[in-house]
């Protein structure tokens, strides 16, 4: 039961996930003395929810390396290892991020011809129903251009598959559109990507403000610039919405100009929802493990039932569109070497939340 309010959220989230997809089935994994009396609130949830007891959790603190040796019966492992038997099909957590990449990867097994499996969400843009597949978020620290050619794999098909793009446009997020801009890591990147077969067509540098305009499908990054950037773009969402608010109640005469406008704002009612709810963080809740052989979604550690629901909402829809048979057969299309010729040597792994 990871995250910051967990587990009520983790319930609550279940509650609401119901009722968008009624045959969903859970297994919440937890301390049965903190799940059982939430789930006693939820008429109905019992039926369609079991719990499996252990005491043990792994900690926003707790090191990846760490969680291996000492957290097999943690509610994480447990959850991972319920896929890995083909108890369930996919996994949820809102907790320790570098701790849910080791165990899945160890658990569930990284995809023949993926080295590093890469965290995915996608982005709202100006573009009504069009969004920004970004990745990697954060589960690999250090990367070469090798593994930027695999999370542009990753990351074609997910378009692909989930937003019906037939050719998805690729990007490399740098500091400019220029080819002689940026770091070696995103020069070496753009010259494999631009030879590559990939499952979409490379379109070149994005820049940071090319995420928000719907200019490319996929956006791909080493992990460490893409945890800042979703974080920075999160961070400021929550800023808008709360300058808003405290702009609408700054003075008396703020509420009065409200008040006596009330007729044309309720005509405005439905349009300022949309727009709230495209901006608000909990609505894209729930990013993708892409590159396992099983499914798992990492939700906001400090979200909500609400975000948490569309985190399940994620899985959900990856699990009923069979996605990962899909990055399979992408992946036998490309061939074995494809992707890291054998000559490539790997740099060793080094997962975010661990220090050199």
């Amino acid at each position: 039961m990871g995250g910051d309010h967990a587990p009520r959220i983790v319930i609550e989230g279940a509650h609401i996930a119901r009722g968008q997809f009624p045959s969903a089935r859970f297994i919440v994994f937890g301390d049965e003395t903190q799940i059982r009396p939430i789930v006693a609130e939820y008429a109905g949830l019992a039926d369609v929810l079991e719990i499996r007891h252990t005491p043990d959790r792994v900690t926003a603190e707790d090191k990846p390396g760490q969680v291996l040796r000492t957290g097999r019966n943690s509610s994480m492992r447990l959850a991972i290892d319920a896929v890995a038997k083909g108890e369930a099909d996919c996994v949820v957590s809102a907790g320790n991020t570098g701790a849910l990449m080791a165990m899945a990867k160890f658990s569930l097994k990284v995809m023949p011809g993926i080295h590093r499996p890469a965290i995915a969400t996608f982005l709202p843009t100006r573009i009504a129903g069009k969004g920004t597949v970004l990745l990697d978020l954060g589960a690999n620290a250090e990367c070469d251009p090798y593994n930027l050619l695999e999370f542009a794999v990753l990351g074609g098909v997910f378009s692909r598959e989930t937003f019906g793009i037939a050719q998805p446009q690729i990007g490399i997020l740098n500091i400019g559109s220029e080819a002689m801009k940026g770091s070696e890591l995103v020069k070496e990147s753009a010259e494999l990507l631009s030879k590559a077969k990939l499952p979409g067509i490379y379109k070149g540098f994005a820049e940071g403000d090319d995420i928000g305009t719907g200019a490319f499908d996929v956006i791909v990054t080493d992990g460490f610039t893409g945890n800042v950037t979703l974080k920075t773009i999160e961070g400021t969402a929550r800023l808008i919405k709360g300058m808003v608010k405290e702009a609408l109640k700054s003075s008396w005469m703020v509420k009065l100009g409200l008040l006596l406008a009330l007729p044309g704002l309720l005509l405005c009612y439905r349009p300022m929802k949309t727009f709230s709810k495209r901006i608000d963080p909990r609505y894209y809740n729930g990013a993708s493990l892409l590159g396992l052989k099983g499914l798992c979604i990492k939700s906001h550690g400090g979200t909500d039932g609400i975000g948490f629901s569309n985190a399940i909402g994620v899985a959900a829809g990856l699990t009923a569109n069979k996605f990962n048979a899909k990055v399979e057969a992408e992946l036998q299309r490309l061939g074995a070497d494809a992707l890291r010729p054998a000559a490539a040597a790997e740099a060793p792994a080094r997962l975010a939340g661990e220090e050199g």
